[in-house]
């Protein structure tokens, strides 16, 4: 009798498991969709490289007023580079070699406000 009840609760037990799995990746998509084309242009690009040189994350920003999207590079002494709404590259305000990027925009982490991470890289 034990066995007929195990029988007929290990699929009602999966299921759930199927439900919360399919709730994950609706939230993934969501989360890929919120970022704007241009940005999604340069992270796809990124990953064309051979080897990949695909960013660590993207995160918005609020920078003088507008949205701004910071790319995260994935290694060493490589510049995290600022982009505005229509990917044009305003700055970098951190990373390369100093770790003070190119110092064009010197006031960035004292004046910028972080509004949400947009993408991170699942292997990272």
């Amino acid at each position: 009798m034990k066995y007929l009840l195990i029988v007929l609760i290990f699929p009602f037990l999966s299921a759930s498991e199927c439900g919360k799995k399919k709730e994950k990746e609706a939230e993934e998509t969501a989360a890929t969709d919120s970022i704007p084309a241009c940005v999604r242009k340069i992270i796809d690009d990124a990953g064309k490289d051979i080897p990949p040189n695909t960013p660590v994350q993207v995160d918005e920003y609020l920078y003088k007023g507008k949205k701004t999207f910071l790319i995260t590079a994935h290694c060493c002494d490589q510049y995290n580079v600022l982009y505005d709404e229509n990917c044009t590259m305003i700055c970098a305000p951190s990373g390369g070699f100093s770790g003070k990027g190119d110092e064009k925009c010197p006031d960035f982490s004292a004046s910028s406000k972080h509004v949400k991470l947009l993408w991170k890289n699942p292997g990272k």
